[in-house]
C-alpha cells in the first residue's frame, strides 16, 4: 500500500512542478482522465527510478554528498528526473524537461511538495 500512496504524491508533486515550471510539460492525454492516467504513469517510471538507479548513484557520489554537505541530492535528484523524462521520451506520452536547470528546479519542487503532503498523510 505505500507503494500506491508515494506514486500518488508523485504524480501530485510532478503535476505542480508542470503548472509552475515552462520547461517542464505533461505531454499525452487528451481527456482529464487520460490525463490523469499520464500522469500516474509517469509517477510510476519515476517510483521505479528512484527505487532502482537511485540508491546505486547515491552509493557511488557518497564522496560528493559529503563535500557538499548532502547538497548533491538536489542534482542527483533532478538526474532521476531526466531519467523519467528520458524513458517516458520513447513513447508518445510522458515528461519533456528542457534543460538541465528546469530539472534542478523541478527537482527542488518535486521534493518540497512530496515532503509535504507525505508530512500531511502521516500516521503520527
Amino acid at each position: 500500500m505505500g507503494f500506491v500512496v508515494r506514486v500518488l504524491v508523485s504524480g501530485v508533486a510532478i503535476w505542480l512542478a508542470s503548472l509552475i515550471l515552462p520547461g517542464l510539460e505533461i505531454i499525452g492525454g487528451q481527456t482529464t482522465a487520460g490525463r490523469i492516467g499520464v500522469i500516474l504513469l509517469i509517477a510510476l517510471v519515476f517510483g521505479i527510478v528512484n527505487a532502482i538507479v537511485k540508491p546505486v548513484v547515491a552509493l557511488l557520489s557518497i564522496p560528493l554528498y559529503i563535500l557538499t554537505l548532502g547538497l548533491f541530492t538536489l542534482v542527483v535528484n533532478a538526474l532521476m528526473l531526466m531519467l523519467t523524462s528520458w524513458i517516458t521520451e520513447q513513447t508518445d506520452w510522458g515528461l519533456r524537461i528542457d534543460n538541465f536547470g528546469t530539472a534542478v528546479i523541478g527537482a527542488l519542487i518535486v521534493s518540497i511538495v512530496s515532503f509535504v503532503l507525505s508530512s500531511a498523510m502521516s500516521d503520527d
